[in-house]
């Protein structure tokens, strides 16, 4: 018996572990769901509410940031879908989750020096709460997902990944992001409407 109690003490731990580590969080956001509108600060010190732009017919939420190695490779991914879909009625809306006191390279000074150097025209804006990409589940940066407007409702049509190569930008196989909006504004739900966001985790407020 007594060689049987560490192995039982390990068994124990293990599991009490297992379930701090793996037990259930909110999800958040799920393709379907009306999306809850915000008001954040923009590098240009205005607050932005999806709500501003009465003539969009959704947006392209991306969770992004200045630190991630996987957010400065998809910088400019970024920028081109904001040039190819605003002018469709769907613009970029970008915003940074990061706690600047985990990633100081994510201060809203910092943000306002990125956006400036990048030339950004579409928001970018400071979730200083974290409230915002906890609402909608974001984990990653860059997390994606995409608004359609419903009446006065903005609903998730699309979640995930923008493609298939995080890496190089002339290796992509398979445009994820594309594809769904091209179901969409066809009117069609985005036949592939999930993907596994790849990206740096979140730095969220230590407690």
């Amino acid at each position: 018996m007594k060689k049987l109690l560490p192995f039982l003490a390990a068994c124990l731990v293990l599991a009490l572990s297992s379930f701090i580590v793996f037990r259930p969080v909110a999800a958040g956001y799920q393709v379907g769901d009306k999306a809850t509108d915000f008001k954040l600060k923009n590098v240009d010190g205005k607050m932005v509410s999806l709500a501003d732009n009465k003539t969009a017919k959704g947006y392209i939420v991306v969770f992004t940031c200045n630190t991630c190695p996987y957010a400065k490779a998809y910088e400019q991914r970024i920028i081109d879908l904001n040039t190819k879909y605003a002018s469709q009625g769907y613009p970029v809306v970008a915003i940074n989750p990061n706690d600047p006191a985990v990633a100081p390279g994510d201060s809203f000074a910092d943000m306002q020096k990125r956006a400036k150097e990048k030339k950004y025209v579409f928001p970018y804006l400071q979730d200083e709460t974290q409230q915002t990409a906890k609402a909608y589940g974001a984990t990653r940066t860059p997390h994606l997902y995409v608004l359609t407007r419903q009446g006065n409702d903005f609903v998730v049509s699309y979640i995930g990944a923008i493609d298939d190569n995080s890496e190089d930008a002339r290796q992509v196989k398979t445009k994820y992001l594309e594809n769904a909006m091209t179901d969409i504004m066809a009117g069609k739900p985005a036949s592939v409407n999930s993907t596994k966001a790849i990206g740096c985790t979140i730095k969220w407020k230590r407690a």
